[in-house]
């Protein structure tokens, strides 16, 4: 994973950690002074809201204990791999996308950010500026033209 997506998880956690956990013991608290609580929907809301905020705290803890962190300021080359940027264009619109090849942990491909495991960066692997790529996705076969790679 980079750095980036290493941060983010953290701040993720912190902010978990440091603001909801407090916000849903306090609404426990509050909902337990209504009284019954095998009748109080606050009280079972504010529950269930604390199972899926430490089932996500458990997760981010998990990822952040196995994560590689991969300095991708010090890879270079001409040819793309893990870390790299990467601005393709689209041979039926000619549109042009940009994305980083990133950890599948930390991919999110609305931000650019496109996982290394995902079948348009499996494609991508190994290849330079000018290369053409051919991709199956749900959507049948989409070509690429590799216009770009780059290391930041």
């Amino acid at each position: 994973m980079t750095a980036d997506g290493y941060a983010r998880i953290e701040q993720e956690l912190k902010r978990l950690k440091g603001e909801e956990r407090p916000s849903i013991i306090k609404a426990i608290s509050e909902a337990r002074e209504h009284g019954d609580l095998s009748e109080n929907a606050e009280y079972h809301a504010a529950k269930e809201r604390q199972a899926i905020v430490e089932g996500r705290v458990e997760e981010l803890t998990d990822k952040l204990r196995r994560a590689k962190v991969i300095d991708v300021t010090k890879l270079s080359g001409d040819d793309i791999k893990f870390g790299a940027f990467v601005t393709l264009a689209d041979d039926a619109t000619d549109e042009e996308s940009t994305y980083q090849i990133v950890g599948s942990e930390e991919s999110d491909i609305r931000a650019g950010l496109l996982s290394v495991t995902s079948p348009l960066a499996r494609a991508l692997i190994g290849k330079t500026s000018g290369d053409a790529v051919e991709v199956h996705t749900p959507n049948g076969q989409r070509g690429y033209e590799v216009v770009s790679v780059e290391y930041k």
